[in-house]
């Protein structure tokens, strides 16, 4: 499975490829025919390459992107700053509603108009609403821009029906599997059948160098597992966790972000009820084994609502669901925020800000270079006498000896 094969099934640069077209080949198939698409490319090693080759792909250089502002719920890839989408591009961002956290179509298609952008992404990393991608096509057709859908978080629950699907909708799509798909660790796009060539120039040889073929057979394997009836009862079983929690804590009067949710993850403010910074928040429930995020990392000040929201997966494993009412129950007695004040100084994890500078387990010598050379000043050169013939001088001796 460590084979050389870049290139694409039947194209490679690489001989001996046989088996791996085959597999290759596979997993194209079943991500198409999961998701209903025309085109689909399993070659990116991550979300944030195929994020990556779908501009390459549709844009150049200092092209318009009007996509969601990472502090209400969008990605990093998506024009943040600090990544190379918020380098290469002119970054527009729509908000959420203040008052209803919710997306506002209105207002982002007078965005839209207002920038006229080349490509809207739709599609979050905390936003726990559905998607009307319908909405945003219509939005894109408006002002004549690509439409991409970013699908990472809930791709497992599109591939079951239980969140609208994109692909009749949006021109491209891109997710990873190793989320709610529950697969290994990489990324796919899908696209249009017109656009498939621009996307697999771009990720190769455009974006990536060989692809990884272990991974590849492990999508295969995420692909047919999610298309089995028993993925979508786990589903089903996410969304009940994330509905059970969201209604606990609107319950005790926390504020839920976007007043509820409708996918696998909940935001919520943790100021509400609890009196802890999002940053602690997700330090306590760490020691718990729940998995939670400060929605806050990329802003330094703690005097605004988002430092105090924080985004909580709702995996199956979290809660023991034997009914609505039970599982209630169950948190009130077991809600580990409850103990916050005790719990937060206990050794908390650090949150990371800057990478930490490397500490070598020794102070390397401080490396010297060699003296240069002393040249004599040219004047100061003698020619050297004609030693072209010294060969065959030396030669001629050495016959005398011998004789």
């Amino acid at each position: 499975m460590a084979k050389y094969a870049e290139g694409y099934p039947n194209s490679r640069y690489y001989q001996g490829c046989k088996y791996v077209d085959k597999i290759e080949s596979l997993a194209i198939e079943l991500a198409k025919k999961l998701f209903g698409a025309e085109h689909a490319n399993v070659q990116p090693h991550s979300g944030a390459q195929a994020n990556q080759a779908v501009y390459l792909a549709l844009l150049r250089p200092g092209d318009t992107i009007l996509s969601l502002d990472l502090l209400a719920g969008g990605h990093l890839t998506h024009g943040a700053k600090v990544n190379f989408s918020g380098t290469i591009y002119k970054i527009y961002c729509y908000n959420l509603d203040p008052d209803t956290q919710k997306l506002d179509y209105e207002k982002i298609r007078k965005k839209a108009r207002e920038v006229r952008p080349k490509l809207i992404i739709a599609g979050y990393s905390s936003y726990s609403l559905k998607i009307d991608f319908a909405k945003f096509r219509e939005i894109a057709d408006e002002v004549g821009a690509f439409l991409l859908a970013d699908i990472a978080h809930v791709a497992g629950l599109v591939a079951t029906d239980l969140f609208p699907n994109p692909v009749p909708h949006a021109d491209v799509i891109t997710f990873t599997t190793q989320k709610t798909l529950r697969g290994p660790r990489g990324g796919v796009i899908l696209s249009k059948k017109e656009l498939g060539e621009k996307i697999d120039r771009a990720v190769f040889p455009g974006n990536q160098g060989g692809p990884n073929i272990a991974t590849i057979a492990a999508k295969s394997q995420c692909f047919s597992k999610a298309s089995q009836p028993e993925f979508k009862k786990y589903q089903k079983k996410v969304l009940e966790n994330a509905k059970t929690m969201a209604d606990y804590f609107l319950e005790k009067e926390i504020k839920v972000i976007s007043g509820g949710t409708e996918t696998h993850l909940l935001v919520i403010d943790t100021k509400t009820g609890y009196n802890l910074t999002g940053k602690e928040a997700a330090q306590i429930l760490e020691k718990t084994k729940i998995n939670a995020s400060d929605c806050n990392f990329f802003r330094k000040e703690t005097n605004f609502p988002g430092a105090f929201t924080l985004a909580i997966l709702a995996e199956p494993e979290v809660l023991v669901l034997t009914g609505k009412e039970k599982s209630i129950k169950f948190l009130q007695k077991n809600d580990p925020l409850l103990n916050g004040e005790e719990l937060k100084n206990d050794n908390p994890s650090p949150m990371p800000t800057d990478p930490p500078k490397p500490v070598l387990p020794y102070s390397p010598p401080t490396p010297t270079l060699p003296p240069d050379p002393i040249i004599p000043p040219k004047e100061n050169l003698k020619p050297e006498s004609d030693n072209s013939n010294k060969g065959e001088t030396n030669f001629k001796k050495l016959n005398e000896k011998v004789v």
